[in-house]
């Protein structure tokens, strides 16, 4: 924007400049010529008193050498002559006897063309028969004389007055630009998670920005204090909302401990005193701000984490009689996640597993750990995704009553905030369907753009 007001200002002051200064130039060039006219009827007109008194060629010469332009030779006198033959000539004459006889008929001043000029032919009467003609010579420097230091003046002029409007144009793009920079990293701000960010719209730094930037600028910061708004609201939705489930929880954990003693029943009895953790955990992270939130330790072991879930689903996989393989988790694989979302992200692909396969369906799970990533995969020998692409959309469940169609889409969210990715499959050992969960241990390079030389 800054360059476009640039050049827009050079481009107007230009065309400007050219239609005031052009004319002008012109008009000075014209100036100089009827000037150098005007001096050499000036001189044409000091010699007719003499000629009045006296036709003699002595006192004649005496009189032209007396005069600027007789002295540098470039002034001459016809003696008086009858109709337009032949007479003498005084001084260094250049007009033409046809010049000459034309202006002593017609009694008027007459211009004519001469070697490296013009001439001022002037007539003045001697008497009622005789006329004389007064020659003035004019050079063709002298009708363009001052005309290019005016030309250099006028251009001077022009260049300035560019020179001025860029700078104002620089100026005022630069409170422009510098307002719309200011918006722009608002924005940017707002987007990382800085929602106490607001673009001033008074002050020294909102000076001088366009009353439309002021009103984009109130539009955005309207909208960041609706969004924080929103977020409070949706913190106490889902405070309240976790709240409801303690009193089902409450019944089963007291069920739980009226059903005996087992692997089963101990099964059971993690598993609700671990949704009772997450459950106050939630409504704890919900009643927090943004800004009370603590640092926690970001990264975890993938392979640490595969085992503790697996061997949580594995008691459940006894019961249903599913054959189960864990491999390639024997040593470690550090993600830069947390341990909370990788087990969350574990428990949607394994609880996948049970929920979409008939009882008895065998699954595996491996891990592979290469020098960028940790890629988990699960796969099962039930009949595979009938179509993988509706299957990682969000909110379409397919697996009947108490699908959410959001395990998957979890888990890819996780896979995309560490640079991988979740692709759907068929098992190659299994024969049914395959997870593929990829998680980038570094960050992505960035890319380099050639530029065209």
């Amino acid at each position: 924007m800054r360059w476009a007001l640039i050049k827009a200002a050079v481009a107007g002051t230009t065309m400007v400049a050219l239609a005031f200064l052009i004319p002008l130039g012109l008009m000075v060039q014209q100036t100089a010529r009827d000037r150098a006219f005007v001096s050499a009827e000036r001189q044409a007109a000091a010699l007719g008193p003499a000629l009045a008194i006296t036709t003699e060629q002595d006192a004649i010469a005496r009189a032209l050498a007396s005069t600027d332009a007789g002295a540098q030779e470039k002034m001459a006198v016809h003696l008086p002559i009858t109709g337009f033959g032949p007479g003498t000539v005084v001084g260094h004459g250049r007009a033409s006897q046809l010049a000459v006889g034309t202006a002593a008929g017609q009694g008027q001043s007459f211009i004519d063309r001469a070697p490296g000029g013009f001439v001022l032919l002037q007539p003045v009467a001697v008497d009622a028969q005789r006329v004389a003609v007064v020659e003035v010579y004019v050079a063709g420097g002298d009708l363009t004389r001052g005309v290019a230091t005016a030309w250099l003046v006028l251009s001077l002029v022009a260049l300035a007055l560019v020179a001025i409007s860029v700078l104002v144009a620089d100026r005022m793009g630069a409170r422009i630009v510098g307002s719309a920079r200011r918006l722009a990293a608002a924005a940017r701000s707002l987007g990382s998670g800085n929602l106490a960010v607001r673009v001033p719209v008074e002050g020294r730094q909102a000076d001088g920005a366009p009353e439309e930037l002021r009103e984009a600028a109130l539009a955005f910061n309207a909208m960041a204090d609706r969004v924080v708004h929103l977020l409070a609201a949706e913190r106490e939705l889902a405070a309240d909302l976790s709240h409801r489930l303690r009193t089902p929880l409450t019944v089963l954990r007291l069920n739980t401990a009226s059903l005996g003693t087992g692997d089963a029943v101990d099964a059971t009895r993690h598993a609700v005193a671990q949704l009772e953790r997450e459950v106050d955990q939630i409504i704890r992270t919900a009643r927090r701000s943004p800004e009370d939130v603590p640092s926690v330790a970001f990264g975890c072991d993938a392979a640490e984490v595969i085992r503790d879930r697996v061997g949580f689903w594995s008691a459940l996989a006894e019961d249903e009689g599913r054959r189960w393989q864990l491999a390639g988790a024997e040593g470690t694989a550090p993600v830069p996640v947390q341990r909370g979302d990788l087990a969350a992200a574990v428990d949607a692909l394994l609880g996948n597993v049970f929920r979409h396969t008939a009882v008895g369906t065998a699954f595996s799970v491996d891990v592979l750990v290469t020098e960028g990533s940790v890629i988990v995969l699960v796969g099962d020998a039930g009949p595979g995704f009938a179509d993988p692409d509706a299957a990682l959309r969000r909110g379409e469940g397919q697996g009947g009553e108490g699908s959410t169609g959001l395990g998957l889409d979890i888990v890819r969210k996780l896979a995309e905030t560490t640079g991988g990715d979740l692709a759907l499959g068929r098992s190659a050992v299994l024969g049914g369907a395959e997870l593929r969960l990829r998680l980038e241990t570094r960050p992505a390079l960035p890319r380099l753009s050639r530029k065209r030389r």
